[in-house]
């Protein structure tokens, strides 16, 4: 855990720049908000103990609400993402368990395994996010669909970064 340390502080600040001065300002048609910063929450290593799991997301969704001024919604949504991720590491875990040393990477378990797991907790997260930020009654069907194509779309870019910036 602590040779994977300074990777990791790197990675968590260069994915809140990334986030807050890239990917804050795509939005398309309304529906498409990419939000690739919790890519940190799931690549994080299999033995993350879950107090320090729930602090690292807190630290990074507030870090990310601070310069986006969202009030919180970013917070809530990453620790709740973070709440979820040992329940879909389990379920989602193969016959034998999780290789020592290993991480939750398409390198190590595949495209579907990655896919699959990423997509439960990405939803998870934009759900919370949406219904914080939009909940009003009347557009439910409105937050549904940013929901699913954002889901969609933050899931393809994180998928696509694990091909192109992370190796095994």
């Amino acid at each position: 855990m602590i040779k994977v340390l300074p990777r990791n502080i790197i990675r968590f600040l260069v994915l809140i720049v990334a986030q807050i001065f890239i990917f804050n300002n795509i939005e398309l048609g309304g529906y498409l908000n990419p939000y690739v910063y919790i890519i940190f929450i799931l690549l994080l290593p299999f033995e993350t103990p879950g107090w320090l799991l729930l602090i690292l997301s807190f630290l990074l969704g507030f870090s990310v609400d601070i310069f986006s001024e969202t009030l919180g919604m970013h917070t809530a949504a990453s620790v709740f993402m973070a709440y979820l991720r040992p329940m879909a590491l389990s379920m989602f875990a193969p016959r034998d368990g999780y290789e020592s040393g290993s991480f939750p990477r398409i390198h190590y378990y595949g495209l579907s395994w990655f896919a699959q797991y990423a997509l439960v907790l990405i939803f998870a997260h934009h759900t919370v996010l949406f219904l914080t930020e939009l909940f009003i009654i009347q557009d439910i069907f409105h937050i549904l669909l940013r929901i699913v194509f954002s889901t969609i779309f933050s899931a393809s870019l994180i998928i696509l970064s694990q091909f192109i910036v992370f190796k095994k």
